[in-house]
């Protein structure tokens, strides 16, 4: 099967910024909670960023959802607070900007099209212009660069390092995908189904009106990849585009009654 193109992030960042001023229109209690355990030089990681997050922003599922990206992953930590990337040092770097960009721009609408930015270019193998990305998004620099060089980045690294560890079940590859703290293991690309049966909210959700829900299967993990290879691309910008301009379409005829 032939590759498709990619999304660009400039669209992702317009959908995103489209969704999100919808977002409050569901309480935090009723949310559903979407943990990405992940390092960022692993394809696999890279082709769920691009691919299959962008759904959560295609209809209304970002309103009930509680997104949390933990870029460490297979990392391992060593003495005196070093660790060791499975990608090696270029992995490190990328962890460690990623965490940078969480924690300098907290708002989804900023860090994620940053972070997809990045993905893309992993998984294009042109990772090494991920800095590219700034201009690309119109971001400054700034604050990450101030992250990394001051070795505030390692701290959150480890951090997330200890919120990984922590999980249980333990994590056994990347990415793990967790919905309200329940790993999806080998059926994290269905997690779009996971979250809709998580929803205990009233509201009707167009995201979740045409998904069905798979058994997840434990104890049939995949196992532990020493290397990640890649998968087929999945073209997004054209479905993407209709589920926006079919929704906005919706929204007018609300705000007009």
């Amino acid at each position: 099967m032939a590759c498709r193109p990619l999304l660009p992030s400039s669209n992702v960042l317009l959908l995103i910024h489209i969704f999100l001023s919808f977002k409050n229109l569901t309480s935090h209690s009723q949310k559903v909670s979407l943990g990405l355990y992940y390092e960022s030089l692993c394809p696999y990681s890279a082709n769920f960023i691009i691919n299959y997050l962008p759904k959560l922003f295609e209809t209304d599922l970002i309103s009930i959802v509680d997104l949390n990206l933990v870029p460490w992953g297979n990392a391992k930590l060593r003495g005196n607070d070093t660790f060791d990337c499975q990608h090696g040092p270029s992995e490190c770097l990328l962890n460690t900007v990623e965490a940078c960009a969480i924690d300098a721009w907290p708002d989804l609408s900023e860090h994620f099209p940053f972070i997809n930015c990045v993905e893309t270019l992993v998984y294009e193998h042109k990772y090494p212009e991920w800095e590219s990305c700034f201009d690309k998004l119109n971001l400054d620099s700034k604050p990450i660069s101030d992250c990394y060089s001051s070795g505030y980045g390692k701290e959150l690294e480890l951090q997330y390092a200890a919120e990984t560890n922590s999980l249980q079940p333990s994590h056994e590859y990347v990415p793990w995908v967790v919905v309200d703290g329940e790993p999806l293991y080998e059926d994290y690309e269905n997690f779009v189904s996971y979250i809709c049966k998580a929803y205990k909210g009233t509201a009707v959700l167009k995201g979740c009106s045409s998904v069905s829900l798979k058994t997840i299967q434990r104890g049939k993990a995949k196992p532990i990849h020493s290397d990640c290879y890649e998968t087929t691309m999945v073209a997004l910008a054209a479905r993407i585009t209709s589920a926006i301009t079919s929704w906005m379409q919706q929204m007018n005829m609300v705000a007009s009654v």
